[in-house]
């Protein structure tokens, strides 16, 4: 996995979790979050949390689930991935 590999990802789905990604690419969280923050200071890619849009503090989500990343140059129209049991 490398640079390219999360950017391709990411245009082609516009957003994911960091859950998603890290499963796709069968690698730690940590590791992808760390790859993520390289494209977030370039301003390619911004971080938004699902918990702020399902309107619950549950908390009983995994973190990687609510963490989504967008890629800021996408054409896609598509709706915030939510975890499941959330609702927007």
């Amino acid at each position: 996995m490398i640079l390219s590999d999360i950017r391709r990802y990411l245009q082609q789905r516009g957003q994911a979790t960091l859950a998603d990604i890290a499963l796709h690419f069968d690698t730690d969280p940590d590791a992808v979050r760390g790859i993520l923050e390289v494209w977030i200071r370039k301003d390619k890619v911004y971080r938004k949390m699902a918990t702020a849009s399902c309107g619950g503090s549950c908390t009983q989500c995994d973190p990687a689930a609510t963490e989504i990343y967008v890629w800021t140059e996408s054409t896609t129209n598509s709706r915030p991935v939510l975890p499941a049991g959330c609702e927007q």
